[in-house]
């Protein structure tokens, strides 16, 4: 089972930070990438910030979305098993639900999965 939790949302007034934070639980399964989505009100839900897992190394190629680059920053953590977003200058175009997703693999198989947790809501305050 994957199991994806977000966390560390909640109300920042424009031009401040955020750091959110997706707490993985894997068994059986091997993570591949994982990443960070958002829905704003009334919109479809985008891609805000990807990365990869290369073998043992925290660092990991990363790709963001041009609304949010120098901005936003992926980061995760092997050992902890979390993959964090860091979220500076905010605007209140970044108002919306934030979820977190993972792309694994089971033990024993070559498929890869997409997992998502329940999202995590950012509200920014003019």
């Amino acid at each position: 089972q994957v199991h994806l939790v977000e966390s560390g949302g909640g109300l920042v007034q424009a031009g401040g930070s955020l750091t959110l934070s997706c707490t993985t639980s894997l068994s059986r399964y091997k993570l591949r990438a994982a990443a960070w989505y958002r829905q704003a009100p009334g919109k479809q839900r985008e891609m805000v910030a990807t990365i990869t897992y290369n073998g043992f190394q925290n660092a990991g190629d990363t790709n963001y979305a041009d609304s949010v680059k120098g901005r936003f920053s992926i980061s995760r953590d092997n050992a902890k098993n979390t993959v964090c977003l860091q979220m500076n200058d905010e605007t209140t175009d970044d108002t919306g639900v934030y979820y977190c997703n993972a792309q694994a693999v089971r033990m024993c198989a070559k498929s890869i999965s997409n997992y998502w947790g329940q999202g995590t809501k950012v509200t920014v305050t003019s």
